[in-house]
């Protein structure tokens, strides 16, 4: 009886690229510590890479944060280049697109997020005039 010889298998999977985008560093960095945890304001922001849109919708998000929740805040920033099953959990259709997780009930925003009172009334900082 002749032994055969497996042929080595190789590894066909797509590898993701191992260092994050700038803008998700920028969202790590911007994750601010908070006093109590139902103070906490979480908001994801949803994005396809790094699009004029999309730089301008973070730079705004983070603007209105460290005006309006300074320390109660933690963005979390999703790129749908890098990680597109992510938008079916939030039902995703546009983007860029915020989403306010916490406090309840959910909310979304579609834009780049410049229209500063929309925004505000959207998350439910500044009531409906």
């Amino acid at each position: 009886m002749a032994s055969a010889t497996k042929a080595p298998v190789k590894n066909t999977k797509a590898k993701k690229p191992a260092r994050p985008l700038p803008l998700a560093d920028a969202a790590r960095q911007v994750k601010t510590a908070h006093t109590a945890p139902e103070e906490v304001w979480r908001l994801r922001l949803y994005v396809a890479g790094q699009t004029p849109k999309s730089l301008t919708a973070f730079a705004n998000l983070k603007r209105l944060c460290e005006t309006h929740l300074q320390g109660r805040y933690e963005i979390e920033v999703v790129d749908l280049l890098v990680n597109p099953q992510l938008a079916k959990g939030d039902q995703i259709l546009a983007l860029p697109t915020l989403v306010r997780k916490l406090p309840l009930p959910v909310r979304k925003i579609i834009g780049d997020l410049s229209n500063t009172e929309r925004v505000l009334v959207g998350l439910d900082l500044r009531p409906k005039a």
